[in-house]
């Protein structure tokens, strides 16, 4: 018997890669031999002792980092909420010449706000501006004004005699009369939101007031005055939006506390079932829900403001206690705000004091605001 015939060297050496090629083609996610090392002789399911140097499908090991937390919702009805917000504004058109001197024009003007920031409906805020002579760029001052009944109130009124003031020291003044007065559009949630919103619409005014083309305002140089309710206004202002107005100014202020706000106000006004009533499916009232009227306070974000800040009051006004103006000053004193307390011998509407309380103010916003 003729013994068995080996195949020539060259035929053995093609067999060897064709079963290479095969085993490469079979699906198994096996790394490509280097052509200086023979293949592994392990089965395609064991793995190798050293991972490859190319990207895989997916992570062999979790993530080292853990996933960061949702943030907590906050009160819709809250300053949180309000600090949140995109607050935005602008738009501002001149209407009617309401009066002309020779130290100011008079204008009545609209401008854009919202319900409560960028994505939230439109409204269409009134309100009176005073520009003084000249061509500017000049400071400028957003009045908040205090409270009057929205059914008797009309354009431009509670800050007449500051307004002109303002003007003839050289300063743009910008009257804003809130949503749901004057000719102002309607907001629907404004009792429920306890007036979050006229915060809302002073920063809509800062906003206008920069991106006006028919009034030159350094946009550096805005300030906030709010007297009474427009105290409070002021202070829900700075504390939301830190670092956008360069200065505040509160006369004759209304608590930061809303809790306190409310006792002096609104409690006298109508029995406790009525309110209770009122308020019934919103929010307690302050001995039933504290939290929430903390919430819509000012106070607790003192720590947020970055502005000065100077507070005006009288010694003998019965309508919004010289304590409160005490209370307020300590409290941004200890949150690291530079702030002053100004005393004069006067009531909540400053009559005989308003002069040299007014000269008080605009040397304050000149020294704080310089040129």
């Amino acid at each position: 018997m003729d013994a068995p015939r080996l195949p020539a060297p060259g035929l053995v050496t093609a067999l060897v890669v064709l079963l290479a090629l095969l085993a490469g083609c079979t699906g198994e996610s096996r790394s490509a031999p280097s052509p200086d090392v023979p293949s592994p002789t392990a089965s395609s399911d064991e793995s190798t002792e050293e991972p490859t140097s190319g990207a895989t499908e997916a992570p062999t090991e979790e993530p080292s980092t853990e996933p960061t937390e949702e943030p907590e919702p906050v009160d819709p009805i809250s300053m949180a909420a309000l600090a949140q917000a995109d607050l935005t504004g602008g738009d501002l058109r001149l209407g009617a010449v309401r009066e002309r001197t020779s130290a100011y024009t008079s204008y009545d003007v609209t401008f854009a706000s919202t319900t409560a920031g960028r994505g939230t409906r439109p409204l269409r805020i009134s309100g009176v501006l005073n520009v003084p002579t000249g061509r500017g760029p000049f400071p400028a001052v957003v009045l908040a004004h205090g409270y009057i009944d929205p059914a008797v109130y009309v354009r431009g009124q509670g800050m007449t005699r500051e307004r002109g003031f303002l003007a003839q020291r050289g300063y743009v003044a910008l009257h804003v009369d809130y949503r749901n007065h004057a000719e102002s559009a309607d907001d629907p949630r404004v009792d429920t939101a306890v007036r979050l919103g006229y915060a809302a619409d002073t920063i809509a005014a800062l906003h206008a007031l920069r991106r006006s083309r028919d009034v030159r305002v350094d946009p550096d140089r805005i300030a906030l005055f709010g007297r009474s309710m427009g105290g409070g206004v002021m202070m829900k202002a700075l504390a939301a939006e830190p670092g956008l107005f360069a200065a505040g100014v509160g006369w004759a202020s209304v608590s930061s506390l809303e809790a306190e706000n409310f006792a002096q106000f609104q409690r006298p006004d109508a029995p406790l079932a009525q309110l209770k009533a009122e308020f019934r499916g919103r929010h307690g009232l302050p001995a039933e829900d504290p939290g929430f009227w903390r919430g819509i306070s000012p106070r607790p974000l003192f720590g947020e403001i970055t502005e000065p800040v100077l507070m005006v009051h009288g010694r003998f006004d019965d309508t919004c206690p010289p304590a409160w103006a005490r209370a307020t000053q300590r409290a941004m004193t200890r949150a690291g705000v530079d702030a002053t307390l100004e005393w004069y011998d006067d009531g909540h509407a400053f009559g005989p004091a308003f002069v040299a309380a007014m000269d008080r103010t605009v040397r304050f916003l000149d020294a704080r605001m310089p040129a």
